[in-house]
This record gives C-alpha cells, structure tokens and sequence, in this order.
C-alpha cells in the first residue's frame, strides 16, 4: 500500500497518451497535449507575512512553497520549445527526494545556473513530481500519466513510479494495452509488461484492431507477431501487421505501398504465421495485396494444396492459443419432474473475483427429457451496464453434462469487482439443475465468490439453479 496521499483523477476519458522525451529517447517522436494541473496561482497561500502562523504542520509550510516563487533558489524551463513553462523550486526539498537532484546541487559538481532547462519533459508531468515531493501527493491523470512516469523514472523517485504502474495496471484494456506495453518495455517495467501480455494473449483481436498497436515500435511489433498465446485467428494478425506497417510509412514520410510496407515490417513478416490461415482467407487478402513476392505466394499455394510441399520461410504450426478453465459451482445436479422449467424467465448469479480474469462464456443445463435445441440469450452486467451479451443456439443430447455457450470477444473482469452472469433459455420444458451449490471455489490462483441476484427471476442462485459453469481465460492453473 501507498502511504502518501493518491488522487486518481480520470475525468472525461481514459484514454492514455505517450510523453514527451528527450531526443536521445524512442520517445522523441511522440507528441501529446500539455495538460495543466488545477493548482492555486503560486504564492497565493503566502501573501499574509505571517503565513507561517497558519499552517500548524510541517507538511502545511512545505506544501505552500509548491510553485512558489517565495525563496526559490531554481526555476526550471520545462517542456519543448515552444511549449515551456517556468517552474520555480527549491533546492533543499527537491534534493531529499531525489539522489538525482541531491547529486545536481550538492554532489562534486554542483549545478552552478539558477535556470534549467528541461526539454524532455511535459510541464505537468514535472508538476506532478513536484506535488509529490512538497505535498506528499500523487496526483495522476490518464493523460499524463506516461509523462509522470517517464519523469518519476528519470530522477529516481521509485514511489511515485510504482504509483504510475499500479494506475496503469487498473486502467489497462484492449484499447490500450499495446501502447502501454510498448512502454512498459521501454521503462523496464516487468510486472507491467506481464498485466499488458495477459491483456493482449485473451482480447487479440480487439488490442491488435485498436488505435495503439499502431503506435508501436518495431521491437514490440516483433514480440507481438512472435507471441505462441495470441488468442485470435491468423488473419486478424496478418491484417493488424499490414496496419501497423501503413502507419509506419506515414511516420516516416513515406507512401503506403505494399513494396514500403514490407520494407519497414522487414523480418517482422516472417513472424506471421501464413500458413495457418485456411486457404480461402490467404487466397483472398494475402496473396492478392502485394506484399508477399511472387514465389512466396506460389509455395504458399503448394503448401495448402500440395501432397509434396516446398519448404516455407514462415511458421506452418498454429499458434497455441490460450487454454480455457472452468469454474464449476455445483457439485452435483438433478432433475425432477416438474423442474426446471424456462418461459423466457431469467437465471442470473453474481460473482466476483481476486484476480483479473476474461470470461468468454458460460456452461448450462439442458433437457432432462430426451435431446433437444436450446436458443440462448447470454449476457454479462457489472453495476446495471451491459458488458457484453449473444444470442446462441446449442444442442442438448438429453444428458446430465453441461453444454458451453460463448461471447464473441471475451470479457475482462476486474478484481473485487461484482458481476452478473444471465442466460434466458428457450427450449426443452424441463432441464437439469445444479445443487449443493458453493458460495466460494478456488481454480488455480483465482478465487470466485457467488451471491444471489436480484435480476433472477428463474429460481437460480448460490445454492441451486442454473448457469453451473464460467468459462475463462485466466493465470495458468496448476493442473
């Protein structure tokens, strides 16, 4: 836990932008809005001469020289040309909270200039350093936070670096976790890395079609198409390569052609594995745009149709994907003559869990009395809000196991966060129910807990019911 004071503000949107950087940094080429902290207009707080009679606390009196021109012996130029913004600080503070500053101003060669420039930085990131050094406050925003980091980083101040990664962790999505790999790489951020590649393996196909992967550097392209767990089909990889290399052509003032384009994926394009599309998706998009030669696309051919088939310069085996787990909350079932029964009533459980997981589907009851065809309307709600639902179909053979039903994308579920699981079945009469049911189980590293839900309005709950199984994506269990 953090013991310093944390404001987490995320107003308006949640979107994360890169910071600026020094030019010697993969960051230099990036640009974002300079956000403004709402601060009080320096020395607003010391204008009566006996200020220091209100301000009862240590804490008090050094907070009220933040951005304070009173007895600043530095003043820093912070931001790029054009965008700077004077800053004035205190030596004494800055150099006990940082051993960058301490080495700056009191070390064997004591920084001499009373202004300072600092072009790698955004005024509000250097701000933000700044609140936390003279308030003991980390104040983050989702459009500066990378910024925030970046500086927290450059001048040693491990506390309100783990403040940005423990922020970008609970803000991570499909939308976003690209970028923030990306950055997470270039900030040697392990723990960070490991949340974005958790995010990225389960919801592939949304991070790979987001605006961020396209913003990416080479390098973490190349641990993208390389990855054995991406959860999502070949062509939407070959696709989210040929988007990547396009918008690589802009950056770098060129035309999108597809000689450009496979000039900049360079021997990124042997990473994408052709041969595990099928032979109409690859007949239809990657043989006909250009970017494969003409004798890649002929062994290409070969090698769907072929009994003697050429050797390739691309992976043929498909890729691992990630393994399903199954929660299962009951532990036996049963069946009784006047139950269960459906008439477009909902079954609904809610649930939570400690660790983050992707639910991609659940596992249901079917007849009790001879095979049967089922439509389904499955759905997943946190607070009231609809998170994901599906219409689907699925037989029932007339027996006692569970049938599984999916979302189309899976569903990132927060933990310590409640959840509601509803399915509205349309079908046999009469069904299988669970029973001896478990308000909590433990599958692998992932604990569920189960409450009743007022949206059930079909008999299901904690004890007995339906929706038996969720279906998940989430860490390795030790089977």
């Amino acid at each position: 836990p953090l013991s310093s004071s944390i404001v987490l503000q995320r107003e308006g949107t949640n979107a994360i932008n890169q910071p600026l950087s020094a030019p010697a940094s993969p960051l230099s080429c990036l640009s974002s809005p300079i956000t403004q902290l709402n601060l009080p207009s320096p020395g607003d707080c010391t204008q009566d001469p006996n200020w220091q009679a209100t301000k009862p606390t240590v804490r008090e009196r050094n907070a009220a020289m933040f951005n304070n021109h009173l007895m600043a012996d530095i003043i820093f130029i912070v931001g790029s040309p054009g965008h700077t913004q004077t800053i004035p600080a205190h030596k004494y503070v800055l150099a006990t909270g940082s051993s960058v500053f301490y080495a700056m101003f009191y070390g064997g060669l004591p920084e001499n200039k009373r202004d300072i420039e600092v072009p790698d930085v955004e005024p509000a990131a250097f701000l933000a350093l700044l609140k936390y050094m003279y308030c003991d406050e980390v104040q983050l925003e989702a459009d500066t936070v990378l910024a925030t980091l970046y500086v927290a980083k450059k001048y040693i101040v491990p506390h309100l670096a783990r403040a940005c990664v423990n922020y970008l962790e609970t803000s991570l999505t499909a939308k976003n976790a690209c970028l923030l790999l990306s950055q997470s790489r270039l900030f040697e951020e392990p723990n960070l890395m490991q949340r974005c590649w958790e995010v990225i393996d389960a919801q592939a196909e949304m991070a790979l079609r987001s605006d961020g992967f396209m913003d990416i550097d080479i390098h973490t392209l190349e641990s993208v198409l390389s990855r054995e767990t991406l959860n999502c089909k070949e062509i939407h990889i070959w696709n989210a390569a040929l988007r990547w290399a396009s918008a690589e052509c802009i950056r770098q003032d060129l035309e999108p052609t597809p000689v450009n384009q496979r000039k900049l994926l360079g021997s990124a394009l042997y990473l994408i594995r052709l041969p595990a599309m099928n032979l109409e998706e690859f007949a239809n998009n990657a043989a006909q745009i250009g970017i494969l030669t003409h004798q890649e696309t002929i062994d290409l051919f070969l090698h769907f149709t072929a009994s003697n088939k050429p050797q390739l310069c691309f992976p043929i085996k498909s890729r691992q994907g990630l393994k399903t787990q199954v929660c299962h909350r009951f532990q036996s079932c049963a069946y009784r003559s006047n139950q269960w029964r459906y008439r477009g009533r909902c079954d609904s459980i809610q649930f939570s869990v400690d660790k983050r997981i992707f639910v991609v589907g659940f596992g249901l009851y079917g007849s009790s009395s001879g095979a049967a065809d089922y439509n389904v309307k499955i759905e997943l709600k946190r607070l009231g809000n609809v998170l994901a639902e599906n219409n689907t179909k699925f037989f029932s053979d007339g027996s006692s196991n569970t049938f599984h039903v999916y979302f189309e994308n899976p569903i990132q579920i927060e933990p310590e966060c409640s959840y509601t699981a509803s399915a509205i079945l349309d079908g046999g009469e009469l069904s299988f129910f669970g029973q001896e049911g478990m308000s909590e189980a433990t599958i692998g590293s992932v604990n569920f807990q189960f409450q009743c839900s007022s949206e059930s309005t079909n008999g299901t709950g904690v004890q007995g019911g339906q929706i038996p199984e969720l279906i998940f994506y989430g860490p390795p269990s030790d089977d």
